[in-house]
């Protein structure tokens, strides 16, 4: 990883967006100080795209969606989105049809209920009510689990054939292809007719945790903020420069160097 100000002013300067994890990277302490969400603003009001994407549930981003000077917030890891329409009004779109979310809902309450029963310690977060297409593990929010718990958690959501990944607070997991870069493919498309994969080059990701690794490889413009090292030894693949300051203090410190070029 290098320092921010390693990042080419010229690469900064060609920027059509940006997308962001939410939790430890925008909020501090649980809470998003108000210089966060004026940084979001800053982006918007320089042209760029906005998409905060996010393992949290849809009915914990709802009112964000709806406050945040954002295009869209992606939640559940890619599986929706809410999109904030004229008047005020959110639009809830999916990359799964009912049928399908209605029959993964099923099967993924069986196997929360097994992983509370069978793993001492693991709880479901207390967010679980406002979740529709994936389940979630509380290891570092409310409750806290050992490293080892934490495996076990993985272990037995893949043993039922799901996808899983941590997060800086939970273990996700669900059914289906999606994950936050075909989340961020999927909007980018719907929303713009964009080619994510093709551009690449002229998006921003800034992160802080495990389940953003595939981001991290995925972007060439990776930005981890300093909170990262608390995951360094777990991730399969490290964000190409990380920040100074943590939490919602490193994305804002983000945004000035971008900024910077414009």
């Amino acid at each position: 990883m290098q320092p921010l100000n390693a990042w080419p002013a010229d690469a900064r300067r060609q920027l059509v967006g940006l997308f962001t994890d939410i939790d430890d990277t925008l909020t501090t302490e649980g809470a998003v100080a108000p210089e966060v969400v004026q940084a979001l603003g800053r982006l918007k009001a320089a042209g760029l795209h906005v998409v905060p994407i996010t393992g949290r549930p849809v009915g914990w981003s709802e009112p964000f969606a709806a406050a945040w000077p954002v295009d869209a917030i992606v939640p559940e890891n890619g599986a929706m989105a809410l999109v904030p329409q004229p008047g005020g009004t959110l639009q809830r779109r999916y990359q799964q049809d009912a049928a399908t979310r209605a029959a993964n809902f099923a099967r993924m309450q069986t196997v929360l209920a097994q992983i509370e029963r069978d793993i001492p310690g693991a709880r479901r977060a207390t967010d679980s009510a406002g979740r529709e297409c994936d389940i979630a593990v509380d290891h570092s929010e409310f409750t806290q689990l050992s490293d080892a718990q934490i495996d076990k958690v993985v272990m037995a959501m893949r043993q039922e054939g799901m996808h899983a990944t941590v997060s800086s607070i939970h273990v996700n997991g669900w059914y289906g292809e999606h994950n936050k870069l075909e989340g961020a493919r999927w909007i980018a498309r719907t929303l713009w007719g964009r080619d994510l994969d093709a551009e690449i080059g002229r998006w921003a990701y800034v992160g802080d945790s495990t389940n953003d690794a595939l981001m991290f490889q995925a972007f060439p413009h990776s930005i981890g903020v300093a909170n990262i090292a608390r995951f360094v030894p777990h991730l399969s693949h490290l964000p190409r420069y990380v920040t100074q300051g943590e939490r919602g203090a490193g994305f804002a410190e983000v945004v000035r160097a971008i900024l910077a070029v414009r």
